[in-house]
């Protein structure tokens, strides 16, 4: 949309994010229009335009439908195999889903992979620093922590740095991964 990010307004926000997640899930223009509530000429040069700006992310697309088709199988970041038994059915609709899951499974396993990471670290993170905090459960991307409200801002210093280097030794990731986090009475008054 041609806005700074620290400019973005929510909704402006929302609609980026539906055309970015929506083409990865391989959406067409009617539903991309469906989904923003726009007509499909708009939905369509939104995709065309998205390609256009981002074309490695075409070429990641055709080269992971190819590898599935060839192998029935794709990877994570971490060597984590993932199998796609719809990509051999005979039926195309479930075959282009598989090709969906394919283009999927890589990044949100990924994502899977660093949350773990960063969960199986943090409790001897959290004693070495001598914390009283405790993680509580997970959420997506999210992990959720209850701490003594005096040790609150050192264990947010220690619950980031611990899930932006979540990835490491194993991985360097090209991108920084970075960590919001915030401390509030619930989950809900952290958002």
């Amino acid at each position: 949309f041609g806005v700074p990010i620290d400019q973005m307004d929510p909704e402006t926000r929302r609609r980026a994010k539906a055309i970015n997640f929506g083409i990865v899930y391989g959406i067409s223009a009617f539903g991309l229009a469906n989904q923003l509530n726009i007509d499909q000429g708009e939905a369509g040069a939104y995709i065309k335009t998205y390609f256009e700006r981002f074309p490695g992310i075409r070429t990641y697309m055709d080269a992971t439908k190819a590898l599935v088709r060839e192998t029935g199988t794709v990877s994570t970041i971490f060597g984590r195999r993932i199998h796609i038994p719809a990509i051999q059915s005979r039926s195309a609709a479930e075959r282009q889903f598989g090709e969906r899951a394919a283009i999927n499974a890589p990044i949100q396993g990924a994502a899977a992979d660093i949350i773990r990471r960063a969960m199986m670290r943090m409790p001897g993170a959290l004693a070495e620093a001598g914390l009283g905090t405790r993680m509580l459960l997970q959420v997506h991307d999210e992990l959720v922590f209850e701490a003594p409200e005096a040790e609150a801002d050192r264990a947010i210093a220690v619950i980031k740095r611990t899930m932006e280097k979540a990835a490491e030794p194993a991985v360097a990731l090209s991108v920084p991964l970075v960590v919001e986090a915030r401390a509030a009475a619930n989950w809900d008054e952290a958002h």
